[in-house]
């Protein structure tokens, strides 16, 4: 899909990831963001895990039906089967996909919002590593698809897979240190790519 569509990905790695399974993190602007995600950790075959909502769109719909584990938020139930299946699938040998920020930003920007405690959990949960990862332009290239008028089109998505935080990192730290971690570290690049968004008025 993203060769039909004509999207380069430009990456960069600021070191090379071990083998492994990982709660795999990143900011999320776009929905582009889900299909090029593949391409960039070919070596290690994860599973999403993300809202339902996300099931209400037809093309994605089929797509993340088929691969992921859908969250159901609203029934505790349901989140708990999620949860189960997620740690089945690193039993497995598979890798966990999470945005952490649970939705894309209203404002149509790459600037982030607050982080939720769901991936942290689940990373000292498993007691595994977490891959932080960077897009920095996706929301220009493609836009949520209720938005009519949205930018769609080709173009270069640039993005960065940061170091990755280690299971001792992970297990040492609170939850709330560790997302704040996480976020800083996915947050940096932006705020140096996009200097007037973080400018205090």
């Amino acid at each position: 899909m993203r060769l039909f569509c004509l999207y380069y990905v430009n990456k960069t790695l600021k070191k090379d990831v071990p083998d492994g399974r990982y709660v795999i993190i990143a900011n999320h602007s776009s929905y582009l963001d889900i299909f090029l995600m593949y391409s960039l950790i070919p070596s290690h075959p994860f599973v999403f895990l993300g809202k339902k909502e996300i099931l209400s769109y037809p093309i994605i719909r089929t797509y993340f039906k088929n691969l992921n584990i859908p969250v159901f938020r609203g029934d505790k139930s349901k989140a708990g089967q999620s949860l189960l299946s997620a740690e089945k699938a690193v039993q497995e040998g598979w890798s966990i996909c999470i945005f952490p920020e649970g939705r894309i930003p209203d404002d149509n920007n790459p600037k982030m919002i607050s982080f939720k405690d769901g991936s942290f959990k689940l990373a000292k949960s498993l007691e595994i590593p977490i891959i932080p990862i960077t897009f920095l332009n996706n929301c220009f290239l493609f836009s949520d698809p209720t938005i009519i008028l949205g930018p769609a089109r080709p173009g270069i998505a640039h993005v960065i897979i940061h170091e990755v935080v280690s299971k001792d990192c992970v297990q040492k730290m609170t939850v709330d240190e560790l997302r704040d971690h996480c976020f800083a570290i996915i947050n940096k690049p932006l705020e140096e790519r996009y200097p007037h968004l973080y400018e205090k008025h």
